[in-house]
């Protein structure tokens, strides 16, 4: 859905005659029930080798859906997404599918969303909501999504520590032993570049560290077949 489901559209799913109807996670989960009961035999999905859903979008379906179409956007909102909550992207899911809440405590009970702007047109930000209780400005938009079966593909929990650990020894290496060495030779210090090896080397080493705190080359961006292939549910 380009917009997110208005009053009227829920009150309809719903079968409701409350003016304004609060969302919260049993409301939405109760949408998506209804909704889901007719996709099945819905004719524009008829001979597809795929058994389909209804639900919130992951933030990687309601990302690529806002750069691909630009979503409409309401301001001073909060659009309730499918994924659980997390602090970074390390185990992320890779496919489109939500990302699981991992952990147990009250966090369990929220949802990642994408809250807008109060009065800056298209500004948004990703946060959380709780969705044990209906709250004001709450809103969601559905979309219809292949149900995706397996492990599926997901963010490495960890760097590549021994990757990185290379990297480091050569640019401390690069930057600052290399430099250490040739200074005085240039300088015509050939010298002392043998007889002071060892005060050389320890200044290198620490001119190499200061320059990590300072740049360092962006590690290479995981791609997705870089992961292994993950699989959908066929008919």
């Amino acid at each position: 859905m380009q917009s997110v489901l208005s009053m009227q559209q829920i009150n309809d799913i719903l079968q409701s005659e409350n003016e304004e109807v609060k969302l919260d996670g049993a409301s939405i989960n109760e949408i998506c029930l209804r909704l889901n009961d007719g996709v099945s035999g819905a004719e524009f999905l008829a001979g597809s080798e795929h058994n389909w859903e209804v639900r919130s979008p992951s933030e990687g379906e309601w990302r690529h859906a806002h750069e691909k179409i630009g979503l409409e956007l309401n301001p001073k909102k909060i659009e309730i997404l499918a994924d659980g909550v997390a602090d970074n992207y390390r185990g992320a899911m890779m496919d489109g599918r939500p990302r699981p809440f991992n952990g147990i405590g009250p966090m369990a009970l929220h949802r990642t969303a994408i809250e807008t702007h109060p009065s800056q047109e298209g500004v948004t930000a990703l946060s959380s909501a709780p969705m044990d209780r209906p709250l004001d400005g709450i809103v969601t938009r559905l979309v219809i999504t292949p149900i995706r079966s397996g492990e599926g593909k997901k963010v490495p929990l960890n760097a590549d520590f021994f990757a990185n650990i290379r990297g480091e020894v050569f640019w401390t290496i690069l930057l600052g032993v290399i430099p250490s060495f040739v200074i005085p030779i240039a300088r015509g210090m050939g010298s002392y570049a043998v007889t002071g090896w060892a005060n050389l080397l320890f200044g290198g080493l620490c001119a190499g560290f200061v320059t990590g705190a300072l740049w360092r080359p962006r590690r290479p961006t995981l791609q997705y077949d870089d992961i292994e292939d993950s699989t959908l549910i066929r008919e």
